[in-house]
């Protein structure tokens, strides 16, 4: 089973109440079975809302307690956050998910890279707060960028 952030399908969950639609994510994915998340509103969020960046470190320093998420007006939605990830986890592990593909960037979902709490359109190196807590218990994760360049095979 295949978990997949609900933006990248059209749904309008993203902070700003619109989507990342990425239609040959979608086409590649219709063989296969999947769900849609979006960890953010699985934390009580709504849409919209105010932009979120990891501040003082990525996703895993957020789950240990040495990072906090913050929004561009300076509101600590930190539990939020780690709400929905562990929610996001829980589905995860009731649907014997193998494969988690995640929006790139988010302080959600980043894979590999996260914005770095400036609100600058700055990269860091990290992780976001779900896909952190995905990895720590051994589910695969990619970015939809990583899929489009390496596919998948259920076999």
């Amino acid at each position: 089973m295949i978990m997949v952030s609900a933006c990248l399908a059209g749904i309008n969950c993203k902070y700003n109440g619109e989507n990342n639609y990425c239609p040959s994510l979608c086409a590649r994915l219709a063989s296969h079975p999947h769900f849609l998340v979006c960890p953010e509103t699985l934390g009580c969020l709504p849409i919209p809302r105010m932009p979120a960046e990891i501040y003082g470190g990525d996703g895993d320093d957020v789950l240990d307690g040495r990072a906090r998420v913050i929004t561009s007006q300076g509101d600590d939605v930190t539990n939020a956050f780690i709400q929905g990830a562990r929610a996001c986890w829980e589905l995860a592990r009731l649907n014997r998910v193998s494969l988690a593909i995640l929006k790139s960037n988010s302080p959600s979902c980043g894979c590999g890279r996260i914005y770095d709490g400036s609100f600058s359109r700055r990269l860091r190196p990290g992780d976001g707060v779900a896909a952190a807590l995905l990895r720590r218990n051994g589910v695969k994760i990619i970015s939809e960028k990583d899929f489009q360049q390496i596919g998948y095979n259920s076999k």
